[in-house]
């Protein structure tokens, strides 16, 4: 079917018309090639973040690139470089976390599994960094709306992915649809031109988001018609227009350059932008499906890195009495709304634009109660759904019935969304839920809860009622499984938090915080930090070092700690490096992570890592908005081992 639409788009554009140049054609491949059916669809971003792994990160955008373009589509709306510090926000799930070294650098494995060292390559696509700038932080929580970021944040935290991101070779960048400080990103010249283009040296092109340059005037109204709205998007440096249903840009545009208000060497900057990523693409070299991609379509490879991926993001947070592993010799109770559904595995932008549809989902990918019954046997395990997500269905039914198990698997989370349609008013998981886990754990009867969700949603009130607590995120098509590996213990969990999980309604911390946030009154109190990550068996830190406690500037410090796994199963550890800046000209975090690498270590089993830390990672933007690097003492923290150094 797709080979069928670019085809035609493409005979259009380079038989029909004037100038014969081939068409563009992009598409949101979020967590995989996930609009083409049977494709090998991933853990949401976030998710993809807990995992610490870049390598798998690169391969994941190696695969999704393969995929995207056998169906001949060249350019992916992906990846969502975007901070995620704000927890109610319905697109957190797309993004790779709070932190911005996490980001950055997840940001960058993703484009050169893309884009390869060519991406003009067969099986190779273009990415689209986004959303720049600032999305991700509305000061309601709800999508699309204001957010009010300073300059010194916004270069400090939401800008460094994108600048990466530029680096790596990201050829496109998607616009914000929000507003910064009353400013809509689609009108602002200083993002937009001064910044993006002129002082990040941006050279590739612009796209607005969906309808955005309209909603200048129809929702913003900085614009008194639609016309207006076009200069001032065009003038501020979109560079392309994505307008689905109409050709209003490209009339109005014509208009406004006939009378002088566009200047003609605006529309030759744009086009001249579009034009060079066309032909990075080769798409004037031939812009048709290469059908000998889809051999390689959804292979037993890529299945397998799918399912490595979901294994990898899974998160052990709470473990009671070492309950998890399971005995796989036991009667098992599995209830819950997300027990039996994909589509909970999934999210949004699966299949469907908001991912709901479970009639689409493919039949031959097993749910967590089917994964949980191949796994010890169906006549092992009872099911009763309990709840829908937020409806009492049979509660009652699934205590009763619960009297009879020796485990319950508790199912909880959130139906999918995408965008505005995941906006909500309340953080905490829904109270039918919160009754069952509640009611379940009353039987006396150990309770293994099963999270699956696109953001932390607060469960503080039945964490003390359950016995073990893990966090799947939406894992993808193989999180049934990966789940189910977790649970009976032939998977060892590593998964690491990259939010920090709140546990109170009005206070949301992230773990940079700054030191004047911690007193006797006010403290980084969530219910599980960043970073957090529980292991069926023991990971030791010993022998932090460093290779000289005085460096100048230019110079790089080398850093080295041992990690010995001292439980008795092999298993992965993230092994993560945090700075100090002790003092300085502007107040630092208490931390900030610089580092980090996943390492795999047998039962007793010790590794040395090793770290380097340059300038510019003891950089900040200053008093004058501007990078800088003072001198100082600085202290690393790797585990609970601390050690201090100069810049001279």
């Amino acid at each position: 079917k797709w080979h069928s639409i670019i085809n035609l788009v493409q005979d259009i554009a380079t038989k029909e018309t004037r100038l014969k140049i081939p068409i563009i054609y992009g598409i949101d491949a979020i967590h995989g090639a996930n609009y083409i059916t049977g494709a090998t669809i991933f853990p949401q971003g976030l998710g993809m973040a807990a995992t610490r792994n870049l390598k798998l990160m690169e391969k994941v955008g190696e695969i999704t690139a393969l995929e995207t373009k056998a169906s001949g589509i060249p350019w992916n709306f992906n990846p969502v470089l975007g901070v995620g510090r704000e927890p109610r926000w319905s697109r957190l799930y797309e993004t790779f976390g709070e932190d911005v070294y996490i980001v950055t650098e997840f940001g960058k494995a993703y484009i050169k599994g893309q884009q390869g060292n060519d991406v003009g390559t067969a099986d190779k696509v273009a990415t689209c960094m986004k959303h720049y700038l600032g999305y991700s932080i509305p000061l309601s929580g709800l999508d699309r709306t204001p957010a009010w970021i300073p300059e010194r944040m916004l270069r400090e935290i939401f800008l460094p992915p994108f600048e990466a991101a530029i680096k790596a070779g990201s050829p496109t960048v998607m616009i914000n649809s929000g507003e910064i400080n009353g400013i809509p990103v689609h009108s602002s010249k200083e993002i937009l031109t001064d910044l993006l283009k002129e002082e990040l040296g941006f050279e590739g092109f612009a796209v607005s988001d969906w309808e955005d340059i309209i909603k200048l005037h129809t929702q913003h109204k900085i614009a008194s018609t639609q016309k207006e709205a076009v200069r001032i998007a065009v003038m501020a440096g979109i560079d392309m227009s994505m307008v689905p249903y109409d050709y209003s840009f490209y009339n109005l545009l014509i208009e406004l350059v006939n009378e002088g208000s566009v200047p003609i060497e605006r529309i030759n900057d744009a086009v001249r932008r579009i034009l060079k990523v066309k032909f990075l693409l080769g798409l004037f070299e031939d812009p048709y499906p290469q059908k000998s991609l889809v051999e390689k379509f959804a292979s037993k490879s890529s299945t397998e890195i799918n399912l490595q991926a979901a294994r990898e993001a899974i998160t052990l947070l709470e473990n009671k009495n070492s309950l998890l592993p399971l005995n796989k010799n036991q009667q098992v109770l599995v209830t819950g709304p997300t027990a039996n559904k994909l589509s909970p595995l999934n999210g949004g932008w699966t299949i469907t634009w908001d991912g709901n549809n479970e009639e689409l989902y493919p039949n031959d990918k097993k749910t967590i109660l089917e994964a949980v019954q191949n796994k010890i046997g169906k006549e092992n395990v009872f099911y009763v759904e309990g709840t829908d997500y937020s409806t009492d269905i049979n509660t009652n039914e699934a205590v009763e019935i619960a009297e009879n198990a020796d485990i319950i698997i508790l199912c909880l989370g959130e139906k999918t969304y995408t965008e505005g349609w995941g906006n909500i008013y309340d953080l905490r998981l829904e109270e039918v839920q919160r009754n069952l886990a509640k009611k379940l754990s009353k039987t006396g009867k150990p309770v293994v809860l099963v999270l699956t969700e696109g953001r932390p949603r607060i469960i503080s009130d039945i964490v003390d009622s359950v016995d073990a607590i893990v966090m799947a995120y939406l894992p993808g098509m193989e999180g049934g499984t990966a789940i189910a590996d977790v649970l009976f213990g032939d998977i060892n969990p590593s998964g690491k938090l990259p939010i920090s999980y709140p546990k109170h309604l009005s206070v949301f911390n992230t773990y940079d915080l700054k030191n004047i946030e911690l007193s006797e009154d006010k403290k980084y109190d969530p219910q599980w930090g960043f970073g957090h990550g529980l292991s069926y068996t023991t990971f030791e830190y010993s022998n932090l070092s460093i290779n000289k406690s005085e460096i100048g500037f230019g110079e790089d410090l080398r850093i080295s700690v041992s990690v010995t796994n001292t439980g008795n199963r092999d298993g992965r550890e993230s092994v993560e490096l945090y700075i100090s800046d002790l003092y300085a000209s502007v107040s630092r975090p208490i931390k900030q992570l610089k580092g980090f690498e996943k390492i795999y270590l047998k039962a007793g089993e010790t590794k040395i890592v090793e770290f380097k830390i340059t300038s510019k990672d003891l950089s900040f933007i200053g008093r004058e908005n501007k990078t800088i690097v003072e001198p100082g003492r600085f202290k690393i923290t790797i585990d609970k081992l601390t050690i201090e150094y100069e810049l001279n």
